[in-house]
C-alpha cells in the first residue's frame, strides 16, 4: 500500500471515528466545517484525496489536529515520528512545502510544523475557530506573515505569535528561500 493510500484510509477511519465521537452526522459536520455532505462521504469512503485546506476544515469543525486525522498507528504515550514518517501536505513546482513534523491533542489540538517557502511565494490559510494560536520562529529568509490584511515581517532568529481566527498568509518577498518552525494550538471542540 502507498503512503498515499494508507494516509487516505487513515482519514476515512478517523474522520468516521471523531464524527462519532463528537455525536454529529454527516450534515453537521458539514455544516461546521463548510465542505459538502458528498465529500465527507467520499472521505469516509476512502474514495478520495481531499486537499489541505479540507482536511484543516475537517480537523478544526472536529476539534482535533490534522496529525490525528492522519495517524495510522494509536501508539504509545510517548511518540516518536521518524524523518520518514513526516507528512508533506503542501508544495509547489517551485520548492516550497509544508511538513507536519509532530501533533497531539492537549488539551485541543497542537501541531508543529516545518514551512520553506521560495522567492515570491506564499500559501494563504483561512480563519481558524476562535481562540486558536500560532507560534512562528524563521530559521533562514524573511517571513512575510499577512494576518486580516496587515504585513509583519519576521526575519530570522525572530519568532512571533499570533490569534490565527483571522485570514493570514505566509510569504516570502525576498530573493532567497524561508524557512520557519510553526505552532498551530487549537481550543477543544465545544
Amino acid at each position: 500500500m502507498s503512503d498515499l493510500d494508507l494516509l487516505t484510509q487513515s482519514l476515512a477511519r478517523n474522520v468516521k471515528h471523531w464524527r462519532a465521537v463528537r455525536g454529529f452526522t454527516l450534515d453537521v459536520l458539514a455544516a461546521r466545517a463548510g465542505v459538502s455532505r458528498g465529500m465527507l462521504i467520499q472521505i469516509e469512503q476512502a474514495r478520495t484525496n481531499p486537499s489541505l485546506g479540507t482536511v484543516i476544515k475537517i480537523g478544526d469543525a472536529l476539534g482535533v489536529s490534522i496529525t490525528t486525522l492522519l495517524d495510522y498507528e494509536q501508539g504509545p504515550k510517548v511518540r516518536i515520528v521518524p524523518a520518514d514518517q513526516v507528512v508533506r501536505l503542501w508544495h509547489t513546482d517551485a520548492g516550497s512545502h509544508s511538513r507536519l513534523l509532530a501533533g497531539t491533542e492537549a488539551p485541543g489540538p497542537l501541531e508543529m510544523w516545518h514551512w520553506r517557502v521560495m522567492p515570491g511565494e506564499s500559501s494563504t490559510s483561512d480563519p481558524h475557530p476562535v481562540g486558536t494560536v500560532e507560534i512562528v520562529h524563521v530559521t533562514a529568509g524573511e517571513l512575510t506573515l499577512t494576518v486580516d490584511g496587515a504585513d509583519y515581517l519576521v526575519p530570522a532568529g525572530a519568532s512571533a505569535t499570533f490569534e490565527a481566527d483571522a485570514p493570514h498568509t505566509y510569504g516570502n518577498q525576498g530573493d532567497v528561500p524561508t524557512e520557519w518552525m510553526l505552532a498551530v494550538s487549537v481550543p477543544p471542540a465545544r
